[in-house]
């Protein structure tokens, strides 16, 4: 299958995916409006014209008023900022925090250089999959993973049920969950060129995998490059305000 074929097959998966999600969001993550919780981007989502679903607990935007199929492309060819301050970020501290973690996840934490991560998976006592999860290793003492937001509670759960067992037995873990901070991903070719003009430092310098702590735009922000896509966090109790003008200059 060649050329226009593998668009036209591409557009349909596409279609059927997105029929799909609407169908699953709507019925796993059914909550009245008053109950869901909002990002402090939510008033821009509403603002320019952000189809707003309930999504794992939180009203979040579906679409936008381009089609699906467009805002892949754009994605694909150009860029696009996203917000996915519904996902759950930890962070993991004490001098054992690395041992207790790895007693839950896949793969080498403790090899990790400070400043760099790996995808991951939380599994459980039989090995099977729990979530899948993105560590990154800040220093030999602490850990910041990012979990889905479908999956918190019972990631939460797994993981607190855990720390009291090896805490018992005088472990050294500690934990903290980021609910006062924004986490925005800007993903496709342009998302490092678009960011550099926001930052002073040099973002050809992050690697795949790497994190740093850099000045973004006026803002202290923790950013972390996979491949294509750079996620970072906004300490949110300087307000939606800030976060929202980070976007705008953005776009």
């Amino acid at each position: 299958m060649r050329g226009g074929g593998l668009w036209q097959l591409g557009q349909s998966i596409t279609r059927r995916l997105a029929q799909t999600d609407k169908k699953v969001v709507a019925r796993r993550y059914f909550a009245s409006e008053a109950e869901l919780k909002k990002t402090a981007l939510y008033d821009f989502h509403v603002a320019n014209g952000g189809k707003m679903v309930p999504f794992a607990g939180w009203s979040m935007p579906i679409q936008y008023k381009d089609s699906i199929m467009d805002s892949t492309v754009n994605c694909r060819e150009n860029g696009s900022l996203f917000d996915v301050s519904h996902m759950c970020g930890l962070s993991l501290k004490g001098k054992d925090c690395i041992p207790f973690l790895e007693t839950l996840v896949i793969g080498d934490i403790a090899g990790l250089a400070p400043g760099t991560g790996t995808l991951s998976v939380l599994t459980n006592e039989k090995g099977g999959a729990i979530d899948d999860t993105v560590i990154t290793k800040v220093k030999d003492d602490h850990i910041y993973l990012v979990v889905n937001a479908g999956c918190r509670d019972k990631d939460l759960d797994h993981i607190g049920g855990h720390m009291k067992a090896f805490q018992a037995k005088g472990g050294d873990v500690s934990w903290h969950i980021h609910d006062e901070r924004s986490l925005l991903a800007l993903q496709g070719p342009l998302a490092a060129p678009v960011l550099q003009h926001l930052t002073k430092d040099d973002l050809s310098k992050v690697y795949f995998g790497e994190f740093r702590m850099l000045d973004i735009n006026g803002v202290h922000c923790y950013i972390t490059r996979t491949g294509y896509v750079i996620f970072f966090c906004f300490p949110t109790y300087l307000s939606g305000i800030t976060v929202e003008v980070y976007v705008l200059r953005s776009l």
